[in-house]
């Protein structure tokens, strides 16, 4: 199973405003610290905005914040969201099935089973369990977001050079 990059890029954006939870972040921000195009990530929050995960405003003071408290985002919902118009199998894609055997196969229910089974576990996990007391998880962010405004990162390795 893979999940889309849409999907992917939605956790990552949703972890990075639960680090920054109660602040409102740039959008570029966000791109920059998920490894993403600005372009394909206003896609993901607008559909986030659309469906009440986020706040998103428009213009120079506008930013992105979540909309509710990182323990009621429901991570399977999230998935959902982005993973619904994408059939797992051909066969789950009536409008677009080729395969002969969709009528006799037992793969179909099986496969059914184990999608539902993720997403039962999915639904257990909130954004509050992926981001509280995440320390390595802030830690990067917070890198990415003094990388992002210029600010020099300094280490033993890089103290030793000089």
């Amino acid at each position: 199973m893979r999940l889309t990059t849409r999907t992917n890029l939605a956790i990552r954006a949703l972890m990075y405003c639960g680090v920054h939870h109660g602040e409102t972040v740039r959008s570029a921000d966000i791109a920059r610290a998920c490894n993403s195009s600005a372009n394909h990530l206003a896609q993901v929050i607008n559909a986030l905005h659309a469906k009440g995960f986020v706040h998103a405003t428009r213009g120079r003071l506008g930013g992105v914040r979540l909309a509710r408290p990182p323990r009621s985002i429901n991570i399977g919902a999230v998935f959902r969201l982005f993973e619904a118009d994408v059939p797992f199998t051909e066969c789950f894609a009536p409008e677009t099935n080729t395969c002969p055997l969709v009528t006799a196969c037992r793969l179909r229910s099986a496969i059914r089973r184990a999608l539902e089974a993720f997403y039962h576990e999915m639904d257990l996990v909130t954004l509050e369990d992926l981001t509280k007391g995440n320390c390595m998880l802030d830690d990067i962010f917070r890198a990415a977001d003094r990388l992002g405004a210029g600010e020099p990162c300094s280490g033993p390795e890089i103290a030793a050079q000089r």
